[in-house]
This record gives C-alpha cells, sequence and structure tokens, in this order.
C-alpha cells in the first residue's frame, strides 16, 4: 500500500490509539452491534489507559460517523485526542484490535487496507460509449456518455463507384467514433488516475478502441464481454501485481548483490538510510526494537543506535516501529503470506 496519506502519523506526537474492527452494515440489528463493538473497544482502551480525549473522538467518529454498506471493516488511529486515519478496510479484521502505544499500529491496515485499483470502464459499440470511472472505495466518481457518427456505420452490399465511395465512408465514422472513444477513455483515466482500463463489448469494436488508446492507457487496459467482470478484473490485477512484488523479493535475495534483504537487523539498517522501497510484513512475533527521536531513526540495539547519533533511545515493538519507520522514509507498505525472517522483508531502493 501506498503510504503517503500516513505521514502525519509519524510526525505526531503519542501516544496513539489504533483500532481495527468489523462494523458490517447488513442484519437489521447492526446499529446494535455497532454499540455492542463499541463498548468492547472502550473497555478494551480503558484496560490500557488510552488518553479520555482519544477515546472521546473515537466514540464521536464511531457512533456519530457515516455506516458501512454491506460487509466491512473499520480502522481508526488517533494521536493524542485527534483522529488522524479513519478508513474503510476492504475486508474485516479476524478479530477486533484495540492498542495503545508510543507509535501507531500499521500492520492490520496493511493486511486488511489495500483497497481497489481505481479503474475505468468503457462499455462500447460502433456509434458510442458508456464510460465510468470508479475509485479505490468502488464508488462510481464520474459518468460520461459519448455519442459518435451513427450513420453511416455499417457496410453496404453492391458494387460500382457509388458502393466503394460508401463503404469508404462508413469506415472513416467507424473510425472517427472508435478514436474519440478511446481518446475520451484515455483522458477520464487520466483525469482520475486510473490504474486499470476495462474496455467492454463485442470484440471487434473494443479491440478496434484499445487499439487507438495512448500508449500510457494502453499499457494497462484490458478487454471483456460487458463491464459486469469490471470489479473482478481490478481485483485480479491487483492480486497480480502483489505477486510480481513478491516473486521480484525472492528472485533478488536469490543474487549476492540483489536489492532484497530480511531480518531485523538488514531491514532496520536499510530503513536507517532510507534505503527501502518496499516493506514486505509476514506473521512478526514479539521481538522489540529501539528508536530515537524520530521513527526512522531505528535500529536492532541500543549501542548501535547511538552510534548513528541517537541521543535518546525508546524500546519499541517491532511490529509498531518498523512498519512506522517504513511510512517516515516514503516506502510501500505490503502485507505477505510469505514466511519471512522475524517477519520483515525489504525491496531495496539501491546498493
Amino acid at each position: 500500500m501506498d503510504t503517503t496519506t500516513l505521514r502525519p502519523l509519524v510526525t505526531a506526537t503519542g501516544p496513539f490509539t489504533s483500532v481495527y474492527f468489523e462494523d458490517s452494515h447488513d442484519t437489521a440489528d447492526a446499529e446494535k452491534q455497532l454499540e455492542l463493538k463499541w463498548r468492547e473497544l472502550k473497555d478494551a482502551l480503558t484496560a490500557q489507559h488510552a488518553p479520555d480525549g482519544a477515546v472521546s473522538a473515537l466514540e464521536a467518529a464511531i457512533l456519530d460517523g457515516p455506516r458501512a454498506t454491506g460487509r466491512s471493516g473499520r480502522a481508526l488511529l488517533a494521536a493524542g485526542a485527534e483522529v488522524l486515519v479513519d478508513e474503510q478496510l476492504a475486508s474485516p479484521p479476524a478479530t477486533t484490535i484495540a492498542r495503545v502505544s508510543d507509535l501507531p499500529y500499521l500492520l492490520p491496515l496493511a493486511r486488511y487496507g489495500e483497497l481497489a485499483l481505481p479503474h475505468v470502464v468503457g462499455q462500447v459499440d460502433q456509434v458510442g460509449a458508456d464510460i465510468r470511472a470508479y475509485d479505490e472505495h468502488g464508488n462510481q466518481t464520474v459518468a460520461e456518455e459519448l455519442t459518435g457518427q451513427d450513420h453511416p456505420v455499417h457496410k453496404t452490399r453492391g458494387g460500382g463507384e457509388a458502393h466503394h465511395r460508401m463503404q469508404h465512408r462508413t469506415e472513416e465514422v467507424r473510425h472517427q467514433n472508435v478514436t474519440e472513444i478511446a481518446h475520451a477513455i484515455a483522458r477520464l483515466a487520466e483525469r482520475t488516475r486510473a490504474q486499470l482500463i476495462v474496455v467492454a463489448g463485442e470484440v471487434q469494436g473494443r479491440k478496434a478502441v484499445i487499439e487507438e488508446l495512448p500508449a500510457a492507457a494502453k499499457s494497462i487496459a484490458r478487454e471483456a464481454t460487458h463491464s459486469d467482470v469490471a470489479d473482478e478484473l481490478a481485483e485480479a490485477v491487483r492480486h497480480s501485481r502483489a505477486d510480481d512484488v513478491v516473486r521480484r523479493f525472492r528472485g533478488a535475495l536469490n543474487q549476492p548483490d540483489g536489492l532484497a534483504v530480511q531480518g531485523l537487523e538488514a531491514v532496520t539498517a536499510a530503513l536507517r538510510e532510507a534505503n527501502v522501497e518496499t516493506l514486505l510484513v509476514g506473521d512478526p512475533g514479539a521481538d522489540t526494537v529501539c528508536t530515537g527521536a524520530t521513527p526512522a531513526q531505528i535500529a536492532l540495539g541500543e549501542e548501535e543506535l547511538r552510534a548513528y547519533g541517537a541521543t535518546e533511545i525508546h524500546r519499541c515493538r517491532a511490529d509498531e516501529a518498523v512498519p512506522a519507520a517504513a511510512v517516515a522514509v516514503d516506502a510501500d507498505l505490503m502485507h505477505v503470506h510469505e514466511e519471512l525472517v522475524e517477519g520483515f522483508g525489504a525491496i531495496l531502493r539501491h546498493r
């Protein structure tokens, strides 16, 4: 996941209050279930001496905030009395999580919060197109209808000069329509920062549109018989990209000078040097690391951190400190089901 939006968390002052829970709104008693869920969370936070301001802010966000649609999860992270992150999760967490700590707890956000790809869907034919854009939450953000010339679009039968002129005119109209559709799709994709374009419709029409797309748009375009499969395609592309990252990581690990490391010592060293492109997190245990005045000041041991100029030392849980350091150095964060040494791996920016 892109961690850009999480930067305010690592520049804020703690303590941090992190909660993750299922907030599905698909039953008749959903409101009652939400109230019970909040009571459970509040008891857990109170037992950990969460700041009163944080508890009040979270209560207002949960009980007075917008309701989910269908099955859903939710993540809220507060610094002091301010809620800095309030996100719907792609899937509900396996268990309810409530944690009060010196650093934000980000791992469940990486595990359950990987959102769908923003994408554009074009249902096309020889005359026009119905073009729609969807954001990372699956919400439609833009809808456009494009109507080109509808006469003539079919080739005529016959012979002679008049026939050939009609055939030529038909091809011109088709090409003009296809070009306009392709350009409209590309413009919308660029405007909405889409990561996938789905072109649906009959085979000849959709292939023609894709062929006319500019190079950047064509590189993210996929064909479909009908637009109904767009969500499935988006999810498949997202999983494919994640698999590519893991393959890249594993491939680099097998090379002496490869751009990948694993284990806390190597990963914290890379983070300290701001040399992590993507942090991979598997199943970390209860290991601890040392941090300094900022999350990016991180090392396995106290002496090592002092050698790098740290004047204050904090002993923190690795599952909090390592992801926070990744956010601080602008690295991506990705949960994987791979077995990693001590639960952490990294793709490096350079050697």
